[in-house]
């Protein structure tokens, strides 16, 4: 499949430290890639510099055939961005912070129909300050979607929320990949990208020490010899949960 997203040797050094180090990585469209690694790995910075919010030091990034570094405007407007916290207007209604955001990219949008995407509908006429942390997150995805982007970007899209929350947040990934949207997400949660990357690339120090689908890397750690301590079961206890209090968002 061709790049819609291409990544060669990109770094960032800060303080005379590598905070990013020669990352390299493809994505093509429709493609839900994952990038994880602890805390400081340089997952951000790597979005940021990809989404021509950080300079690059070195490297290259194209998007769609545009170089980010000298056609920053081109990428911006046919992306979107939805970053670990959203500051929103207070005393707007949903329906019109729609409209407004995609009033900046010069077009128009059903605002109606984009609520509807996100499940947030029934919350047309409030404000983003009344919304839940779950409902808050989706209409930042909602907001991400106004001029219908090529490449959506997530930051951490489900820290903090609850299981049904995050599981209705996975059905929206989904279902934005079927429309041929490539996603590129970083995320704590390991199931989160068993569940919803095609590929993922794992990083540490600054570095990717490997890209593959998930299933692929589990596989191979097991022919490495890796064993669990512990009997793994069929289900865990977040299944547990969903199973007793349903599936269904508690707004």
């Amino acid at each position: 499949m061709s790049a819609l997203l291409a990544v060669e040797g990109l770094s960032k050094t800060y303080d005379g430290q590598k905070v990013v180090d020669d990352v390299s990585f493809s994505v093509a469209k429709g493609e839900v890639f994952g990038i994880l690694g602890p805390n400081g790995a340089g997952k951000t910075t790597t979005l940021e510099m990809i989404e021509g919010l950080r300079p690059i030091d070195s490297g290259k990034v194209e998007l769609s055939g545009y170089n980010v570094a000298t056609e920053t405007d081109k990428v911006k407007s046919i992306i979107g961005i939805q970053r670990q916290s959203s500051d929103f207007f207070d005393n707007i209604k949903l329906t019109e912070m729609l409209d407004m955001f995609a009033g900046l990219y010069g077009g128009k949008v059903n605002a109606m129909e984009l609520l509807d995407e996100v499940d947030l509908r029934s919350k047309a006429n409030s404000y983003v300050q009344n919304l839940s942390g779950g409902q808050r997150q989706r209409f930042s995805i909602a907001a991400a979607m106004v001029n219908k982007p090529k490449a959506l970007f997530l930051d951490e899209p489900t820290t903090g929320l609850d299981p049904q929350a995050r599981r209705n947040l996975w059905d929206l990934v989904k279902s934005i990949q079927k429309k041929g949207i490539a996603v590129v997400l970083t995320t704590h949660y390991m199931e989160e990208a068993e569940v919803l990357c095609d590929r993922v690339a794992i990083m540490d120090e600054g570095q990717v020490k490997v890209i593959d689908t998930p299933k692929a890397l589990i596989s191979a750690l097991i022919k490495r010899g890796f064993k669990k301590k512990d009997v793994v079961q069929q289900a865990d206890l977040e299944d547990v949960f969903i199973d007793l209090t349903g599936k269904a968002l508690r707004e």
